[in-house]
């Protein structure tokens, strides 16, 4: 049998990304050999750390490199600390059991904003956290499709004199949308006032019950319906979904701009760029940059935001949206890049909540 030092020794070996390795930094909490094999106890000061799973793999070869292939590595475990979830908006108002309100938002239509939307709500109901879809693009709702309910119709339930719409629960995650009060063949034809007032409907009939996060499908570019929003509720934190594209940048920075104006005053979480590159089935190792190349990184490191992810041309994306079975729930390689952008958003909204104040709803004289 291996002694605590000698397994120590090996682990030394392991580098925490950007840091030390994970003996110097104090995250081996257990090492021992037993008659089932050497188990490993890790901490880490993050919830869900995104890089768990490659600690874990890591610890693995080291071991396996050092004592040998047939190495019996029993378990390996890490720690961390239960999610420190505080309530962003101050004025949730008629949303008093939704913790974090998180819009998802782009410059221009057609860079995927409505797939990252659907997936990260996946990814995060998937991960644990009680998670809801609001599909506030009132003029071209997808997430009926993409959640495979188009034929679902929410129920209504009364509460005192007030009638609470039942969100449609599908993957873990309350969903709704204009798109199940409307025929699936006509067009939304409404002036901008119609479409706010359905959307303040959504938002203050729906029955949310207790949420860790609401997630709002905005439309493309800015207009009523944004400003509806951030008047009705107190947004924790907006994310921006642009492809690397010039012409997409260029309105994502609109976009920011927006959520940055003194008196909306959204903190924006981070940028998420969509349609990276594109690797052929048959060429798995090549990446071809169609749209540019790290237009998003570049954006993010200008305009002082986070880069939550880069999500790839993959078919699999396009062909599942469609069917209404969203990637995220692959345990493949994309769905664990949605929920590497889960828990990076989530990552993003705790170290908001933090360090800033509650957002607080915006008030326009009347």
């Amino acid at each position: 049998m291996y002694s605590r030092e000698q397994i120590l020794e090996v682990l030394k070996k392991v580098k925490y990304p950007g840091k030390e390795d994970i003996v110097s930094l104090g995250m081996v909490e257990k090492a021992e050999h037993t008659a089932e094999g050497i188990v490993i106890v890790l901490k880490t000061d993050r919830h869900k750390d995104p890089v768990e799973s490659s600690l874990k793999h890591a610890c693995v070869k080291a071991l396996k490199d050092s004592f040998g292939p047939d190495t019996v590595i029993s378990s390996i475990e890490i720690k961390s600390p239960e999610p420190k979830v505080k309530v962003g908006p101050l004025d949730t108002g008629i949303l008093p059991g939704v913790k974090n309100i998180v819009a998802i938002a782009s410059g221009k239509g057609g860079v995927g904003k409505s797939t990252i939307a659907v997936n990260a709500a996946v990814a995060l109901a998937k991960q644990g956290y009680s998670t809801g879809l609001l599909d506030a693009d009132i003029f071209g709702p997808s997430a009926p499709k993409m959640f495979d309910t188009e034929n679902e119709r929410p129920y209504v339930r009364k509460e005192g004199d007030k009638e609470l719409v039942i969100p449609v629960n599908k993957y873990g995650v309350k969903v709704l949308s204009v798109g199940y009060f409307v025929s699936q063949d006509n067009a939304v034809v409404w002036r901008g006032p119609m479409a706010s007032n359905f959307l303040k409907q959504l938002l203050g009939q729906g029955d949310w019950g207790e949420l860790d996060y609401l997630v709002v499908d905005l439309p493309p570019g800015t207009s009523d319906i944004h400003l509806t929003l951030v008047q009705e509720v107190g947004v924790t934190g907006a994310v921006i979904v642009s492809t690397p594209q010039k012409v997409a940048l260029a309105d994502a920075i609109k976009g920011i701009s927006m959520f940055r104006n003194e008196k909306i005053n959204v903190p924006v979480l981070g940028l998420v760029e969509n349609m990276s590159w594109f690797t052929p089935a048959e060429l798995p190792e090549n990446k071809y940059y169609i749209f540019g190349k790290e237009g998003c990184k570049k954006l993010a490191e200008e305009m002082n935001v986070p880069l939550l992810g880069q999500i790839p041309v993959i078919q699999s994306i396009c062909e599942s949206g469609d069917s209404g079975s969203p990637v995220a729930l692959q345990d493949d390689e994309i769905g664990k890049a949605f929920e590497n952008l889960a828990l990076e958003l989530v990552a993003k909204t705790e170290e908001r909540n933090r360090n800033q104040d509650p957002t607080r709803k915006v008030w326009v004289k009347q």
